[in-house]
């Protein structure tokens, strides 16, 4: 009889195992939008995927649109050849980079039951905030952002706009009080840049410290010879 409950036992252990390990959620969402700054959100999907990320992207149309004034990559507007395309470019590992459209329902990150570990949306366009903080979900961005919420996951946005209007400020407060990180696409110069990758490389290298990803984007403030003088 004791052997018996211990079998139960065993079993209802090993089963409970295998559902909290389909469940964990390691991944990181990944949303471009219409705002100018491209560059960031592809050097962060770079930085995501070199970190060996499960990676969950999202592109808007208008952020295709961008992609192709600020870039000189053609990038498919299909999910596949996107997923494709890019896992061909930044080396992404079998499984490791998915991308889904704006209406693609059933997809993980629409559900508070398979939501990802956190979600960044870079860039960020001030509508895109609106209808965040209004909690419009009219599209799969909006409504993995409304799910970050409501499941007090990290949501960090990304928004590259001057000069900001009180309907804009005014959103980003609403966010902020939910606990949403506002990291604005404005860089510092104390590490001295010496190029424009360097200072895109400053905020993506502030956007990984706040997911705890380690990387070597550049110097920290008080680092090197200059900090003792």
């Amino acid at each position: 009889m004791f052997n018996e409950t211990i079998s139960v036992f065993s079993a209802s252990l090993c089963l409970c195992v295998g559902l909290f390990t389909c469940m964990s959620r390691d991944a990181i969402a990944l949303a471009m939008t219409g705002a100018s700054g491209a560059p960031y959100g592809l050097r962060l999907l770079e930085c995501l995927i070199a970190a060996r990320c499960k990676v969950y992207l999202m592109v808007s149309a208008p952020a295709q649109v961008v992609l192709a004034q600020e870039t000189e990559l053609e990038v498919p507007g299909r999910p596949e050849a996107m997923r494709a395309f890019f896992a061909e470019r930044f080396g992404a590992a079998e499984g490791q980079l998915e991308v889904f459209g704006r209406d693609q329902w059933m997809a993980p990150v629409a559900s508070g039951s398979n939501a990802p570990q956190a979600m960044v949306v870079c860039p960020c366009s001030t509508g895109t905030v609106s209808a965040i903080a209004m909690g419009a979900s009219d599209n799969l961005i909006e409504r993995a952002a409304d799910v970050m919420i409501k499941e007090r996951r990290p949501l960090i946005l990304v928004p590259r706009e001057a000069p900001l209007s009180a309907i804009h400020l005014e959103h980003m407060l609403n966010l902020a009080r939910l606990g949403v990180t506002i990291l604005p696409a404005a860089p510092g110069f104390y590490h001295r840049p010496q190029s424009v990758q360097d200072l895109v490389d400053f905020i993506v290298a502030r956007v990984l410290d706040h997911l705890r990803i380690e990387h070597r984007l550049g110097r920290r403030w008080g680092d090197g010879p200059e900090a003792s003088r």
